[in-house]
């Protein structure tokens, strides 16, 4: 299973190359790149682990490819991903996410569903990765 978070989620997964000049579009227009990495890609997971510190003065894309691959290399099983924070309104508005790194194998989620008082049923998702504690899923 293909997971499918952030821009360019339905692609097929970009190049370096292709990272570098989406970077250099988010430098362009002023964004700070940060980069994060997960073991557990559920959609609701919104709190991956930073790698680094968020790169505001960066002007240089080269800078943060070398930090993807060094993130990469530090993680090569799980999940890593870029984001670029927009900051010009006041606040730090999320402009672009897009995965850079995937496992090997992607495990996947399971569909439970419950049923309820009145007929009713609900559906939640599981990742498969959490089936297995932390540090040890891929």
């Amino acid at each position: 299973m293909r997971l499918t978070q952030g821009t360019f989620s339905y692609l097929p997964d970009l190049s370096d190359e292709q990272i570098g000049a989406q970077i250099e579009y988010c430098l362009k227009n002023g964004w700070a790149v940060s980069i994060e990495y997960t073991d557990d890609p559920h959609p609701r997971n919104s709190y991956w682990d930073m790698y680094g510190a968020p790169m505001f003065d960066l002007k240089d894309a080269a800078g943060i490819m070398g930090e993807v691959k060094s993130c990469r290399a530090a993680f090569p099983n799980h999940y890593v991903k870029v984001n670029a924070f927009d900051s010009t309104h006041g606040v730090e508005s999320l402009r672009l996410s897009f995965i850079v790194n995937r496992p090997q194998d992607e495990p996947g989620f399971a569909l439970d569903r419950t049923e309820l008082a009145g007929r009713q049923i609900r559906y939640t998702t599981r990742a498969y990765a959490t089936d297995k504690p932390e540090g040890s899923r891929y």
